[in-house]
C-alpha cells in the first residue's frame, strides 16, 4: 500500500542567496579536517544525539535506514576499544596484514597503530550497518543499499558534528568484527566506522594537505541546460 503524501515544506531561495549560502557551507565545510589529537574536555550528550538524528535523515534504500549508532563515554568500554583496536592495527602494520603499498599511501599521515584518542574524548560513536532487518514475527526483512544508505548517513553525521564545532576522525580498524561482541551488537548488525568525538586538543596539528579541484573531480558531459530568457 503506497504511504499516504503530504506537501513537501521547501523554501526556494532567490539566486543571490542561493550562492552565497552555497559559498558559505563550502568555506565551512573546506576548513573541516579529520583530527587524531582531542582534547578531553566534556561534550554534551544532546550534541551527539543531535548528530545521529540529523545523520538519521539521510535517504535509504526503500526508507529501511539500515543503520544503528552505537554511543559510549564509558571509560572501561572506550579502554576496551582501544586495546582491541590497536591491537588489530598494530597487526596490520607491524606483522604485515597491510599491504606495501597501503602502507605506503598511509605514510605521509604520520599514522600508526596506536590510538590513545579512544580514551581521550568524552564520546566513541559506533556505526553499525544493518544487512538485514528484523520483523515482530521473527523473521528477516531485507535491505537495500545497506552500504550507499550507511555511507550517506555516515557523510551527514560527519557534517552535523564539524557544523555544531566538534571534531572527529573515520576510524575503521581491520577487522572491526571485535566491536560486535564487545558491544553486544546482533548478527544482523556489522560494524560500519567509528567516530571518536570531541575537541580538537589546544596543540592539535594536522597534515597540510591539498584536496582535489573541481576539475579533477567533476566532468560533465552533453550541452548544459540552456537559461530561460
Amino acid at each position: 500500500m503506497p504511504a499516504p503524501m503530504i506537501p513537501y515544506d521547501f523554501e526556494r531561495l532567490d539566486a543571490d542567496n542561493q550562492v552565497s549560502r552555497a559559498n558559505s557551507f563550502f568555506e565551512e565545510m573546506d576548513r573541516r579536517r579529520s583530527v587524531r589529537f582531542f582534547s578531553d574536555a566534556p561534550v554534551p550528550r544532546e550534541l551527539v544525539e543531535l548528530a545521529i538524528r540529523t545523520a538519521s535523515t539521510a535517504p535509504s534504500g526503500a526508507h529501511r535506514q539500515p543503520w544503528r549508532f552505537v554511543l559510549t563515554g564509558d571509560p572501561e568500554v572506550k579502554r576496551q576499544i582501544r586495546v582491541a583496536a590497536e591491537e588489530e592495527e598494530r597487526i596490520n602494520y607491524e606483522e604485515g596484514r597491510l599491504p606495501l603499498h597501503w602502507r605506503e599511501a598511509l605514510e605521509p599521515l604520520g599514522t600508526d597503530w596506536r590510538k590513545p584518542f579512544l580514551e581521550t574524548v568524552p564520546w566513541v560513536v559506533v556505526m553499525f550497518e544493518e544487512r538485514y532487518g528484523m520483523n515482530p514475527d521473527g523473521s528477516k526483512q531485507h535491505n537495500f543499499y545497506v552500504k550507499e544508505s550507511a555511507g550517506i548517513a555516515a557523510g551527514i553525521f560527519i557534517t552535523a558534528l564539524h557544523h555544531m564545532g566538534l571534531a572527529t576522525l573515520t576510524h575503521t580498524p581491520s577487522p572491526m568484527a571485535f566491536l560486535t561482541k564487545l558491544l553486544g551488537r546482533p548478527e544482523n548488525e556489522r560494524p560500519f566506522c567509528m567516530f571518536p568525538i570531541g575537541y580538537p586538543a589546544d596543540d592539535c596539528v594536522v597534515p597540510d594537505l591539498r584536496r582535489k579541484t573541481l576539475d579533477e573531480v567533476m566532468v560533465e558531459v552533453g550541452e548544459a541546460p540552456k537559461r530561460r530568457t
